[in-house]
């Protein structure tokens, strides 16, 4: 059995589980810090190991394919011998990626025909061909190729698009199937729902990605704009369908807030950019709230940056220290900042995860989401 559950909430639909893939168990709930090409931005991988206590990382088929390419990715023995990084790595499709180069890119049956942002030059994936990048990068968990609908969009462009992700769906699948891994261990294939924000769209999608029975699935297509209770609107219909027995991955998502409220309706993976982007703009996220470090009643202050983190830069340092190297553009304080967010939303699922065993979830997610919304 690749996923268990391993305890479910009484008042919710939140559940912890335990995934195994070919580098190591991953207990859910679990956030992935986002690693686009190889790295997560600013922060050592024995950073993430010791520091972070990351169980799994992201990488980005579209970014890694361009550079530094898979003929090196597959000399150095797979992604994970190339970065130094011995746990888990999923690697999203592209499709968001190339769903973001609207003005260079033309979506076609065969699959989406692209421009390089880096050099112009011209690319095409399909697929079959998604397959065969993602066996090359050797990630554990791999996702198929979608078109992530813009937000707004009508209905009858939402419904062409899942049907082309479908029919998308059924080649990689297929291909997936008649190929094996290029490294010594198992590689997991997660289809994806989308449909953007219409209800019957999202039902219809999330029965046909289930009916493939693949290792676990993913709900991609939102947080790209539409307001927060229409996401919410359309996860809640979402996990009512995908199986229980295999772990759901909500992508691109989000807030402390989002992550919480997404856990009680039963998400168990999460992966976003916001803690390190947003940490090196001085953004941070504490225990009792949202700071924005620049603003100048941080310039003396020299408490903790959290005095709840479990954090080495949350002790270490103090908020007046890490204001000045943030507006004095050190790159040590994006690294300080990058390191407090990322910890501080591992702490947060590794907290939810306890709260579901020991049966007290959802009084907890409440209480912390009215902090998590204040502006410090």
């Amino acid at each position: 059995m690749i996923f268990k559950v391993q305890s479910k909430d009484n008042n919710s639909r939140a559940r912890s589980g335990l995934l195994k893939t070919g580098h190591g168990e991953i207990e859910t709930p679990i956030f992935m810090p986002v690693g686009t090409a190889g790295t997560v931005k600013g922060v050592h991988q024995h950073e993430l190991t010791e520091d972070i206590k990351a169980q799994i990382i992201l990488g980005n088929t579209y970014h890694l394919y361009l550079r530094p390419g898979t003929d090196i990715i597959k000399k150095a023995g797979g992604l994970h011998k190339f970065i130094g990084w011995e746990k888990p790595i999923l690697t999203d499709s592209g499709g968001y990626q190339v769903f973001s180069l609207a003005d260079n890119r033309k979506l076609k049956e065969d699959g989406a025909h692209f421009q390089s942002h880096i050099d112009g030059s011209r690319h095409i994936f399909t697929p079959e061909n998604i397959v065969e990048i993602q066996r090359a990068i050797g990630a554990d968990i791999v996702m198929a190729f979608d078109e992530c609908t813009p937000y707004p969009c009508d209905y009858k462009y939402a419904k062409s698009s899942m049907e082309l992700t479908h029919r998308w769906l059924e080649r990689g699948v297929n291909h997936f199937k008649s190929t094996k891994p290029l490294y010594n261990y198992e590689q997991l294939y997660f289809p994806i729902v989308q449909g953007s924000v219409y209800s019957d769209l999202r039902k219809k999608s999330a029965e046909v990605i289930s009916s493939f029975d693949m290792p676990g699935n993913a709900i991609g297509g939102l947080s790209v704009g539409e307001p927060v209770d229409e996401m919410y609107a359309m996860l809640n219909e979402v996990t009512l369908i995908l199986p229980e027995d295999k772990p759901r991955y909500l992508m691109g998502v989000g807030t402390p807030t989002n992550i919480l409220e997404a856990i009680a309706m039963g998400v168990d993976m999460f992966d976003c950019v916001m803690p390190t982007r947003n940490g090196r703009n001085g953004m941070l996220f504490t225990s009792e709230g949202i700071i924005n470090i620049k603003n100048k009643k941080w310039e003396d202050d020299l408490s903790p940056i959290d005095r709840n983190g479990n954090s080495f830069v949350d002790r270490e340092y103090s908020k007046a220290y890490l204001r000045h190297l943030i507006v004095s553009k050190e790159i040590l304080g994006a690294q300080i900042a990058s390191i407090h967010n990322l910890s501080f939303y591992l702490s947060l699922v590794k907290t939810a995860r306890e709260k579901i065993n020991n049966g007290s979830f959802l009084a907890w997610k409440n209480e912390t989401i009215a902090k998590l919304s204040n502006r410090l």
